[in-house]
């Protein structure tokens, strides 16, 4: 009977811990997680294709998250999983999964860590997307 006391004492303070873990961990994404804009914003979309050539876009939005200006704009189709946005097309062109083709996401040169649909716009930024070969 003691040992069965001891056990649950034992489960219950695992419990307990990992409660406090989660939500410390919860608290520290919400306080360094980029923070969204209200207002106008005018940004900027280059879209590098394969070959190396480009065309730029340029929005004004009052959207606060990039995904859904990129699909007002009807630049991009996708579907939605498990991590937001999968980008399939930029521009009316496909990336050719069988060729593992995939579209890059980046703001100013460097890899962003977030889907569209969760990656905050600001007034002035410029983002590309990249016709990408290889996972």
């Amino acid at each position: 009977m003691e040992e069965q006391k001891k056990s649950n004492k034992k489960a219950l303070i695992a419990v307990v811990l990992l409660i406090a873990v989660i939500t410390v961990l919860f608290g520290v994404y919400q306080i360094t997680k980029e923070k969204t804009t209200a207002g106008d914003k005018n940004i900027k979309v280059e879209v590098v294709y394969q070959d190396g050539k480009s065309d730029s876009f340029s929005f004004h939005t009052a959207r606060e998250y990039l995904g859904d200006v990129l699909k007002d704009e009807k630049l991009v189709e996708g579907e939605d999983g498990q991590y937001g946005l999968f980008i399939t097309s930029v521009n009316g062109v496909p990336a050719d999964d069988g060729n593992q083709e995939w579209w890059c996401l980046t703001k100013g040169g460097e890899q962003v860590n977030t889907s569209a649909d969760k990656t905050p716009v600001k007034d002035g930024d410029t983002y590309e997307l990249t016709l990408t070969v290889g996972y």
